[in-house]
């Protein structure tokens, strides 16, 4: 390997970057195993070093010192939350929405006064952490989108063996056939990275940073960190001999952490829906340690766990006997999840048709139209989704999405707002009559971060009855917790969606002048509605622009997004003068933005 490492280095670098990234992780905590193996925990744990001089000094002068630490970073964070939000206050909002959620889950926290909160405070941290180096920082989001580049190129494979079995026209055109085999293709990867025990190490370092930093115990934190990778039933069975002695803080930390989160499985058939892939593995990723912190905070330990301090909990591998005999065992134990999926969808949208139907009629009766359970939704959730950053013309599509989702589930609020990006990227106008046809990337974001978990009510039955089948004695505990756990992994869902709100900033068109002048660019896109948004404004608020001309004569409100009153009229884009012109106006074309009869650029004249 070190020949075909170094080689691969030599002749091309750059390609070979993440092949450089991955060896060097898993030399280091090689590395780590290693140190911890042959060196004791004594060099582990510096209170030693305190030894000659005594402990309550020792002790005394670490906590000054861990306090004064804690009051840097705290007074750091605040000064770069308001130099950052003074450029985009908009940003503030999701901040309110975040604190609002933790308040209101302390309120409803089952004992007050036995809150660990360094649990709380270490799990909010880590979160926003890996918040701003995924959503904020250069190698953060390279690395994320790298990372979902390879994930859907990874998953593209599924393609091979359903038009072998089904044929290419039945993958193209119909659903059952083009997102479900990637659930089996995923299952069957998953399972032969168990047997190998990949997955399991992987598991064991994520739960390792989580249970030093936050303090939880072994068992809990290994559920949570599994849920990352698998879903809410299967995470418990890396536990499942410790289950019957774990206290009901921990099994609700365990409820909440398949709550809060996805599998792999059905990540992949979200990804197949257009759902950016980057934002879909940081939302998995981010949501654990938030999981775990919130779980402490509603539902505090106050028995005595016997999994307290307890590192050596052990993982099994399976009892399959060869690699082959993995794989095939995770391809049919994907059939029950890919025949459960297909019923759900198909009852859920059926009662959903009823539900809406019925509304209707129930609303007729009072001279109210269009009366929906979406539209219900729109009303009730929109506050919540304001406050988690989504922009306010936006908020009732968010919220409906919310509302499918939390009583319906997931993945029908996926396909919805994959359509709406679709839309979105297709150039269609934001408004058709009253309804809008698709939302801003940055509500996109946001909407994709709090769909991502498993917390609706169709949920209560599955977490019950897997969790029931491992532990039967333990029946009356979960059915007591679950309630508390679904809520809680509600609000999980929706703090890492203020988070995203807080710190993601869409990237803008650089150099519209460019994308302008190459003669390749479609006018129907979103880049296009982009670009002259962005000179509007520039002109708008009178500042002065270098080199191209932008002219802007009147504005379109429904395009542009102004005040109604406004007049509709043209935006003239231009490298020289009146070398392009581009309308807004519906009736030119029912998708947007397309060029103007050349006439029309010659009676403009040469206007300044």
């Amino acid at each position: 390997y070190v020949c075909y490492f170094a080689a691969a280095c030599w002749l091309n670098f750059q390609r070979a970057l993440a092949l450089v990234v991955m060896t060097a992780l898993v030399v280091f905590f090689t590395c780590w195993s290693l140190f911890q193996k042959h060196c004791g925990a004594k060099l582990l744990n510096l209170s030693f070093i305190c030894s000659p001089w005594g402990h309550p000094l020792c002790d005394a002068i670490g906590d000054f010192f861990c306090r004064l630490l804690c009051v840097v970073l705290l007074g750091g964070l605040i000064t770069w939350l308001v130099l950052d939000t003074g450029r985009n206050p908009k940003q503030l909002i999701s901040l309110a929405g975040l604190c609002f959620l933790v308040l209101v889950l302390f309120a409803c926290s089952k004992h007050h006064g036995a809150v660990s909160w360094r649990a709380v405070v270490w799990g909010l941290g880590l979160e926003f952490l890996l918040g701003l180096f995924i959503l904020r920082t250069t190698p953060g989001i390279q690395a994320f989108q790298w990372l979902g580049d390879q994930v859907q190129v990874f998953l593209s494979y599924t393609t091979a063996g359903s038009s072998f079995v089904f044929g290419n026209t039945l993958i193209e055109e119909i659903f059952a056939f083009q997102a479900l085999p990637i659930i089996v293709f995923f299952s069957c990867v998953m399972s032969i990275l168990y047997y190998l025990g990949i997955m399991q190490w992987i598991i064991l370092k994520i739960s390792w940073v989580l249970q030093v930093s936050m303090g939880t115990t072994a068992t809990e934190t290994l559920s949570v960190a599994g849920n990352i990778f698998v879903g809410q039933t299967e995470s418990p069975l890396l536990i499942r001999p410790y289950l019957a002695d774990m206290t009901n803080s921990e099994i609700h930390a365990v409820m909440t952490g398949g709550f809060s989160t996805i599998a792999g499985s059905v990540m992949g058939a979200y990804i197949s829906f257009g759902i950016d892939a980057a934002l879909l593995i940081a939302a998995s990723v981010m949501a654990a340690p938030c999981a775990l912190a919130m779980s402490k905070l509603v539902y505090p330990e106050v028995e005595e766990s016997k999994f307290k301090g307890k590192e050596n909990i052990r993982l099994s591998c399976g009892e399959e006997r060869n690699i082959l005999e993995a794989a095939g065992n995770g391809a049919a134990a994907s059939v029950g999840l890919v025949a459960n999926i297909a019923a759900n969808l198909i009852a859920f949208l059926a009662v959903l048709e009823f539900i809406n139907a019925a509304l209707r009629w129930f609303g007729e009766m009072v001279d109210i139209e269009g009366l929906s359970f979406q539209v219900i939704c729109s009303y009730v959730l929109m506050p919540v989704a304001f406050l988690m950053g989504a922009d306010w013309a936006d908020s009732p599509l968010v919220a409906e999405l919310l509302g499918i989702k939390i009583f319906l589930n997931e993945f029908v609020a996926y396909q919805q707002l994959a359509t709406y990006k679709k839309n979105r990227l297709a150039g269609l106008e934001e408004w058709d009559g009253n309804r809008k046809q698709w939302i801003s990337v940055r509500s996109e974001s946001i909407t994709t971060f709090a769909l991502c978990g498993f917390a609706n009510f169709s949920s209560i039955g599955i977490m019950l009855g897997g969790l029931t089948s491992m532990v039967p004695q333990r029946k009356s505990d979960l059915a007591s917790v679950v309630l508390r756990a679904l809520f809680t992994g509600i609000c999980v869902s929706m703090l890492n969606a203020c988070l995203a709100g807080l710190l993601y900033v869409p990237t803008e068109v650089t150099d519209c002048v460019t994308f302008l002048s190459n003669t390749n660019f479609s006018s129907t896109s979103y880049t296009m509605y982009t670009c002259c948004k962005q000179l509007f404004a520039r002109w708008v608020h009178g500042q002065v622009m270098g080199g191209p001309r932008c002219l802007v004569l009147r504005r379109d409100p429904h395009v542009l997004g102004l005040q109604p009153q406004v007049d509709e009229g043209l935006c003239s884009l231009s490298r020289h003068p009146l070398s392009f012109t581009l309308t807004p106006h519906s009736s030119v074309s029912p998708h947007g933005w397309h060029p103007a009869p050349a006439g029309m650029a010659q009676q403009m004249g040469s206007l300044p």
